[in-house]
């Protein structure tokens, strides 16, 4: 990916939309694109903090993994995410795996210097700053559930969640979730395991709250299945 293309992919993110020309390529300059395969690491738990990446195409995973191997699924990002979402203004490690689940273009921004564009640029900054508490929110939504929810009510909020960031809005209501997701990364997002997913799964169709087709797609009503939560 030459500069002009690595500008064109930038620029269709809306943290840089509204930045003047000297603006974006100040980051340009400092950027690289690479192509990543299915199954590589953008990076491992721990290693130095470096880059800032932004996903044209693909998709990448971000997790956690205890001494035991068992993983915990922190995100599943797509085209027009950017991560890690900390890393900002410290020093360290990073503090997840990033796996790439299908061949993705990703660029690369290398941290230190895209901190100091952030800090000639206030608005960018803000935004930047805006896209992080939005995760934050998401995040503590995740632990709180996890604390007072039990299996049944935090495997509805998980479908809702990802309805609403992934999902093919349909007639009626209906939310489409792509059947990208296994019961074991579902299981992985709320940590608890495969087999539960799926039980919960078929009660579910039983209780006519879901339906999976044959492509495996999950379609289901949102607020149909928040009613379940009163």
């Amino acid at each position: 990916m030459n500069k002009k293309e690595i500008k064109a992919v930038l620029s269709s993110f809306s943290l840089f939309k509204e930045m003047n020309e000297e603006e974006i390529e100040k980051i340009v300059d400092i950027s690289i694109s690479r192509q990543w395969l299915k199954g590589n690491h953008v990076f491992l738990q721990g290693d130095p903090l470096e880059n800032v990446y932004f996903i044209h195409s693909g998709k990448v995973k971000i997790y956690k993994s205890d001494a035991n191997g068992k993983e915990q699924i922190v995100a599943i990002l797509k085209k027009g995410e950017m991560f890690p979402h900390v890393g900002f203004f410290r020093k360290g490690g990073y503090p997840a795996f990033s796996e790439v689940l299908e061949d993705s273009s990703i660029v690369a921004v290398p941290i230190a210097h895209f901190e100091k564009v952030l800090i000639q640029n206030p608005e960018l900054c803000i935004k930047v700053f805006k896209v992080l508490g939005e995760k934050i929110v998401e995040f503590q939504d995740r632990l709180e559930s996890q604390i007072l929810d039990n299996t049944y009510e935090q495997i509805i909020k998980l479908l809702v969640g990802l309805g609403r960031k992934d999902g093919i809005k349909k007639e009626n209501g209906i939310i489409l979730l792509k059947g990208e997701f296994t019961n074991k990364d579902l299981a992985n997002m709320i940590g608890t395991t495969r087999e539960t997913v799926s039980r919960t799964l078929t009660k579910m169709k039983k209780d006519h709250l879901l339906e999976v087709d044959a492509n495996g797609n999950i379609l289901f009503n949102p607020e149909e299945l928040l009613d379940e939560l009163f």
